[in-house]
């Protein structure tokens, strides 16, 4: 028995997966084969810090990424997809919603290795990843 349907989205990308983050409502939009599969609150970048805006596929995978720039905090269910930039599960989920991170997308742990095994099963190459203001 397949997820239920929640509403379906027109996309130019040929994925089979859409990643689409809503810098302003703080949320994460996820596409299985152009329906609407979940909804997650997220952390963006926080004053002073940007989190990118563009299309993107994913470039890496790391399911237990530590950062090398920030004293080595865990970043676990990594989906990088610019540069340094990534989707990863973040442990302080009472700032999720609200604009808190050095610019990457953070997600509750649970949702993040939810996204992250989707992605990998999908793969980078049928995997877009949206993120607009």
């Amino acid at each position: 028995m397949g997820a239920i349907a929640l509403g379906m989205v027109s996309t130019a990308a040929a994925a089979d997966v859409v990643i689409r983050i809503s810098k302003y409502r703080q949320t994460m939009y996820v596409y299985v084969d152009g329906y609407l599969e979940r909804m997650w609150a997220v952390s963006t970048g926080r004053w002073g810090y940007s989190t990118p805006e563009g299309s993107y596929r994913p470039t890496s995978l790391d399911a237990s990424h530590r950062s090398g720039r920030y004293g080595g905090a865990p970043m676990p269910y990594a989906i990088f997809f610019h540069g340094g930039y990534a989707i990863h599960g973040s442990y302080d989920v009472d700032r999720l919603g609200e604009p808190a991170s050095h610019g990457c997308i953070r997600l509750h742990p649970r949702n993040a290795s939810e996204l992250y095994n989707l992605v990998r099963d999908y793969g980078p190459d049928d995997t877009t990843i949206i993120v607009s203001y």
